[in-house]
């Protein structure tokens, strides 16, 4: 459905992307290191199927922000103090990887699974990283890495969340930026334009890329017209690098 074919908007859905819109972070770290807020992103990567890289990444980028627009964490909603604790402080995403019973495991914790052209990947509700379920603490944070592929033409109705490829991110991290990127981009968007895309589950592409694309897309970034990442720079790029780029399809 497109953004004109939207009549009328769910209240809660207004304001729930007004709480997405109004940005996040602010403060820096408590003094308690176990406070530290942070979402958990679990990837499904079995061993002897692994999915393909772009989809495992688009896959976990509809889940974070599915689950930042979800009824649960809107008000009286029974994780809105978690996700707004979490989202109005300093934002971190750890993405780990399961298989098996680990991935079954962590479907029964609180979240948004979601799954794309046979990848899975779960949005877990954020929280202090002192408290995370013994289930996802014990999950593998690297390790496993999944080959670049060449997934083809993007469907020019969903949005494109493009990858730096000179930076040579791992999946995780990859996986946490491009679910920055879906956070940032349905913050950017006008909400009826976001309440269209959440009628389409939040489809999304990732792909990589060059240098040379990268630029140009790094033009639109400056003409307003595309929407950014700028990592912290905790873990493998450095502060201030420019991770992802979205865009939103041009007859949005």
């Amino acid at each position: 459905m497109t953004p004109e074919a939207v009549t009328e908007l769910d209240a809660g859905f207004v304001a729930r992307h007004a709480e997405l819109a109004h940005g996040y972070g602010g403060g820096g770290d408590p003094e308690d290191p176990a406070l530290v807020q942070a979402m958990q992103m679990v990837l499904h990567i079995p061993k002897d199927e692994p999915p393909r890289r772009s989809s495992l990444l688009a896959a976990a980028a509809t889940a974070v922000v599915a689950l930042c627009l979800d009824p649960r964490v809107g008000e009286e909603g029974e994780w809105e103090q978690r996700y707004l604790t979490w989202k109005r402080s300093r934002i971190r995403k750890v993405a780990r990887r399961a298989r098996g019973a680990q991935w079954l495991a962590a479907g029964e914790i609180d979240g948004v699974t979601v799954e794309h052209d046979g990848a899975q990947a779960r949005a877990l509700v954020p929280g202090a990283v002192g408290d995370i379920d013994s289930r996802i603490r014990k999950l593998q944070i690297g390790g496993t890495e999944l080959e670049h592929d060449a997934p083809g033409p993007t469907d020019s109705d969903i949005p494109v969340l493009w990858v730096n490829a000179e930076l040579g991110m791992t999946v995780g991290k990859a996986a946490a930026q491009v679910g920055h990127a879906s956070m940032l981009l349905a913050g950017a968007l006008p909400v009826r334009q976001v309440y269209a895309w959440s009628l389409r589950g939040y489809r999304c592409a990732v792909r990589d890329a060059e240098p040379e694309q990268w630029s140009s897309l790094c033009d639109r970034v400056r003409r307003g017209s595309a929407t950014a990442v700028r990592d912290a720079g905790f873990t493998e790029v450095a502060p201030g690098s420019m991770t992802v780029i979205a865009t939103a399809p041009d007859r949005w």
